[in-house]
């Protein structure tokens, strides 16, 4: 609970921050069109202004102690429902379900009901990896980090629904040392295929890599880890990875949080398989 609060509370920070830079930039749009109308389209300031709007709207949304300790419990990929996540809040069942409200209007939680309860859960990886980011931009405003991340979500723990952690980040470099991927083209280079060395590989660790490639989602990226700095494998991979390391029992999830337990038969398989030694 307390990892929660912590990360919660550096989400909390950087969305408020992106907040007023939202706000900072609809002001001055708003005085641009003011002052010098005769140069301005309409129609291209009123769609800054609504995007402007939709991103104060959702940084908005997350920039409440509450809410950041909803999201950020979601972040491990299961469903909770509306009194679990009251706990996780501390506050009431009434004003948690208003929170979660918020939350499904801004898009960033979604809900699947099942006969009498309603189970709550992050609306999309998109969703997940925005949280990511807040953390990373809200940890840049504190020093040293590394003393303020708990030992065990820093090891390993899941990023939605791929690993993270130092973990995470060593099997990415890892692969990228490997040379199992090529980097699409375009994207910044963020977005990555496998490269033929890659693919047998990561079938032979047990992956059906074409089931994977034909999700449809984003088959594999950097996402970049906030307790280390550096990116780890996101994705349709980064979920069949961890899916694969969890049925051969390389990390265990703790029963209430998002951290990931090191086995020993974890640590010596990912070293012979693919040299990761930590």
């Amino acid at each position: 609970m307390a990892s929660i609060a912590v990360a919660a509370a550096a989400m909390v920070a950087a969305a408020r921050l992106f907040t007023c830079w939202a706000v900072k930039d609809l002001m001055a749009a708003s005085m641009a069109l003011d002052g010098h109308p005769q140069f301005v389209d309409d129609q291209i300031m009123d769609v800054e202004h609504r995007e402007h709007g939709a991103a104060a709207n959702i940084a908005g949304a997350i920039a409440d102690p509450a809410r950041a300790r909803i999201l950020y419990c979601l972040m491990d990929g299961h469903a909770q429902t509306s009194t679990e996540l009251s706990v996780v809040a501390e506050v009431s069942p009434s004003t948690t379900s208003a929170h979660l409200n918020r939350l499904k209007a801004a898009n960033l939680v979604k809900v699947f009901v099942q006969g009498k309860h309603r189970y709550y859960s992050l609306a999309g990886a998109d969703v997940a990896n925005l949280l990511e980011g807040l953390s990373v931009l809200a940890g840049g405003f504190r020093a040293p980090l590394a003393s303020k991340v708990p030992s065990r979500l820093r090891t390993a723990r899941t990023c939605y629904d791929h690993l993270a952690g130092e973990v995470g980040v060593l099997l990415q470099d890892r692969f990228k040392a490997l040379g199992f991927f090529r980097r699409e083209p375009g994207h910044d280079g963020k977005l990555y295929d496998l490269s033929r060395a890659g693919t047998e590989a990561l079938q032979a660790f047990g992956i059906d890599v074409a089931a994977t490639r034909a999700l449809r989602r984003q088959f594999a990226y950097d996402c970049l880890d906030w307790s280390e700095r550096r990116p780890h494998l996101g994705g349709a991979l980064g979920a069949a990875v961890l899916k694969i390391a969890l049925h051969r029992k390389w990390v265990i999830p703790d029963l209430d949080s998002r951290a990931l337990s090191v086995t020993r038969k974890g640590r010596s398989e990912m070293a012979a398989r693919f040299g990761a030694k930590f």
